[in-house]
């Protein structure tokens, strides 16, 4: 019998399997990371797509709780936190359809006050 040494392993198989694998992770950590506070987001019929990975998201529920980075905060401890950004830092803002519009109000007083101008408001385009 002529039995030669094994001299080489065909790689092929092992990349097709982990890039199978690499693509189910990707397609179910953009759902993981869509965002953990439940929000009701009003309805807009001319909405734009979100801004490219923004750097600060500000939350309020249907409660009126403010979230700043997935973290309740009242307005005080809000703007503590947010005086020692950079003005030009970009922030979404999130607000559940339910919430009181002064909630709201408040917390872009906050923005407004400490001078900051990048805002952008997150709203559901479906109807």
């Amino acid at each position: 019998m002529d039995e030669r040494p094994f001299e080489s392993m065909n790689m092929i198989p092992f990349i097709d399997i982990m890039l199978v694998l690499l693509t189910i992770v990707l397609t179910t950590s953009s759902f993981i990371a869509s965002g953990r506070i439940p929000v009701n987001l009003p309805q807009a019929a001319a909405s734009e797509p979100a801004p490219k990975a923004p750097e600060q998201t500000i939350t309020l529920d249907a409660k009126g709780i403010i979230y700043y980075q997935d973290e309740a905060v009242d307005a005080e401890q809000l703007k503590t936190r947010l005086a020692p950004l950079e003005r030009e830092t970009a922030f979404t803002l999130r607000a559940d359809r339910a919430v009181e519009l002064q909630h709201f109000i408040g917390v872009a007083d906050v923005l407004k006050q400490l001078g900051f101008t990048r805002v952008a408001l997150q709203t559901s385009g479906e109807r």
